[in-house]
Order: structure tokens, then C-alpha cells, then sequence
């Protein structure tokens, strides 16, 4: 079995900190289900579509991560799992870090992609968060019965590992 981590050069072993994502540059970071079927399938539409270059993917098993997601309440002991959503950090390590998550999580990954697509997260912006929320941990709760559970990550190639931290 191969982690998510090894795939993209560096061993799960190393620890790192938060200024390690100082070569995000002003990306959004966003934090995916490295098992999930699902995640695993839309983080490859975005990677086609973010032709700007404007999102860093890291999957949550990760422990680049951990200090991130304790910070906003994340607790991967309670939830060894991971969280059973994407999450999207603008500013990460930065005095500005804010973490989205669901829907909120989704349409702030649609407004860094070209047209049309910052459009269509104005349109679903119209759609009360709560029922957003509510068809988005619907998803969540079937996924892996829809969508099934990797047991590693896939490969990646050269161009893409570059896109992951």
C-alpha cells in the first residue's frame, strides 16, 4: 500500500509545520479525503480545469495538516478518519487563515477556477447554506458506498505531484 504522502515525493513520516506552505504563494489550500473515491475524482476535475494554477491539494491523512486542522477544531483523534468533508484554507499559516468547509468549501474551489465557473459558485451562493449543507452530507454519507474507498492514492504524474504539497 502506498500513502498519499509517498506518492508525491516525501515519506507521512516527516512532521512539518505551518510555514512549510509558504510556497503556496497566495493559493488556496484544500484539504481532500486521500481514500475517498469521490474526493479523489473531483480533485482530478479541478486539477483540469485550475488552468491559472490557484489550488494546492493535500489529503487529510497528511501530517502536514494536523496543525492546521487543530487550530480550527479538527480533531483527527476523535475522528481518526478524517473529516467527512473537503475543506478549503485561504491563507494558510497566514494572519488571515480561514477555513471553509462543505459547500462554502466547494464554491470558494469554483470562484479560483476560469470562466464559467466563478459564475456558477455565484449561483449556488443564491441557494441557502443550509440546504447546500444538508445535499452536500447526504454525499458524504454515501460516498464511499457510491464512490468506494481507495486503499492508496493514485498516481499522480510528474506535472500533477506539483500541484500537491
Amino acid at each position: 500500500m502506498v500513502s498519499c504522502d509517498s506518492i508525491v515525493g516525501k515519506p507521512a513520516r516527516i512532521r512539518l509545520s505551518v510555514s512549510d506552505f509558504n510556497d503556496i504563494d497566495g493559493r488556496v489550500l484544500v484539504i481532500f479525503d486521500g481514500h475517498c473515491g469521490l474526493c479523489n475524482g473531483s480533485v482530478r476535475w479541478f486539477l483540469v480545469r485550475d488552468r491559472k494554477d490557484r489550488l494546492r491539494f493535500v489529503p487529510s491523512e497528511s501530517p502536514k495538516v494536523a496543525e492546521i486542522l487543530r487550530r480550527h477544531g479538527v480533531n483527527l483523534v476523535a475522528d481518526p478518519g478524517g473529516p467527512d468533508t473537503i475543506l478549503v484554507v485561504r491563507d494558510p499559516g497566514g494572519p488571515m487563515e480561514r477555513l471553509l468547509e462543505r459547500s462554502d468549501g466547494v464554491m470558494a474551489m469554483l470562484e479560483e477556477l476560469p470562466r464559467p465557473w466563478p459564475a456558477v459558485a455565484a449561483v449556488l451562493r443564491w441557494i441557502p447554506r443550509g440546504l447546500r449543507d444538508l445535499v452536500y452530507r447526504l454525499i458524504a454519507r454515501w460516498r464511499y458506498r457510491i464512490w468506494g474507498r481507495l486503499e492508496s492514492c493514485p498516481l499522480l504524474t510528474a506535472e500533477e505531484r506539483g500541484r500537491f504539497l
